[in-house]
């Protein structure tokens, strides 16, 4: 949907265009972007007539156009609110790799930044992750060609720093980073890499050596496996973000705002420094399989305190 949204403001302000121009724009092959525009024919309103729905053109040619419904003409009456939701919204689509940065979206979301009051001094700043553009558009190249790639690669979970080679199927974006999903020869097996954590590239001049089907749609970026173990954590209101920020087995609401959550952890890294971060506000209910977890946090933040103690 994101790159929907990209490719169709694009085409209108630029009508005529190649299907093959267009796709290679936002990265796509043209199949992929007919099957984008195939949903765009059905975009529109009650009772569905001809001046109600979206027109997407594509003559024998193969050039594209796309003539907006009447609905569009009519202005909008928005809420400050509703309007900062549209700023913050297209303020995150203007990063979509494809999309013009001084084109008709960007003029338009500016008039409203300056209805708004949102300006250099009060900025929403919205954006995909701080992956660089030249991982991202080498990454893109790599899946295009179906070359590998080896990567210095850094685990937060695990805080370790690894080489790997790996066979990238796809790059995406999800929650604010981007990603890239890959057959990892280190691991022998599928796995998600956040872009802003690798630290060096490299694309190899061969075929990449595992070559998969990918599906429809993003693969999820948090896998646990059926044996990963899981810890239960009771959450004062002050911790109560937890439980919005990462992927639970379970939640459950006590009382004064309180929250008990279900966690599966793939890395004991990652689970100290949540404790620490934690402080007085969480407390471990059941330890599953990590032995001494009910007094981790204080021995985490023991060995911390020792590092300052000895420099």
């Amino acid at each position: 949907m994101r790159r929907v949204l990209a490719i169709v403001p694009w085409i209108v302000a630029n009508p005529g265009r190649h299907t093959s121009e267009v796709a290679a724009r936002f990265g796509l092959n043209e199949a992929e972007l007919l099957n984008d525009l195939s949903v765009v024919f059905m975009v529109g309103l009650p009772p569905y007539s001809p001046d109600a729905l979206v027109d997407v053109q594509i003559d024998d040619d193969g050039r594209v156009s796309i003539n907006l419904a009447d609905f569009f003409s009519r202005p909008l009456r928005l809420t400050p609110a509703q309007g900062l939701a549209l700023v913050a919204a297209s303020d995150a689509l203007l990063s979509v790799p494809g999309m013009d940065s001084d084109g008709a979206l960007a003029k338009a979301i500016g008039k409203l930044s300056d209805a708004l009051g949102v300006d250099d001094v009060n900025p929403v700043d919205v954006h995909l992750g701080n992956a660089e553009a030249e991982h991202l558009n080498l990454l893109r190249s790599a899946v295009a060609d179906g070359y590998d790639i080896e990567i210095d690669y850094y685990s937060f979970g695990r805080d370790v720093k690894t080489r790997r080679r790996i066979s990238p199927w796809r790059v995406f974006a999800d929650s604010g980073s981007w990603y890239v999903h890959a057959w990892c020869t280190l691991a022998e097996g599928e796995r998600i890499f956040r872009l802003d954590r690798i630290e060096a590239l490299e694309v190899l001049d061969s075929s990449a050596t595992t070559v998969v089907e990918v599906g429809d749609g993003p693969p999820s970026t948090f896998n646990p496996q059926d044996q990963t173990p899981v810890i239960t954590l009771e959450l004062d209101a002050e911790a109560a973000w937890v439980a919005e920020t990462y992927p639970c087995e379970s939640v459950t609401s006590l009382d004064e705002g309180a929250t008990q959550v279900t966690l599966a952890v793939t890395a004991m890294p990652w689970l100290e420094r949540l404790l620490v971060r934690l402080g007085p506000h969480g407390r471990v209910v059941s330890e599953g399989s990590f032995d001494g977890a009910e007094d981790l946090s204080a021995r985490t933040a023991a060995r911390i305190l020792s590092r300052y103690e000895a420099s």
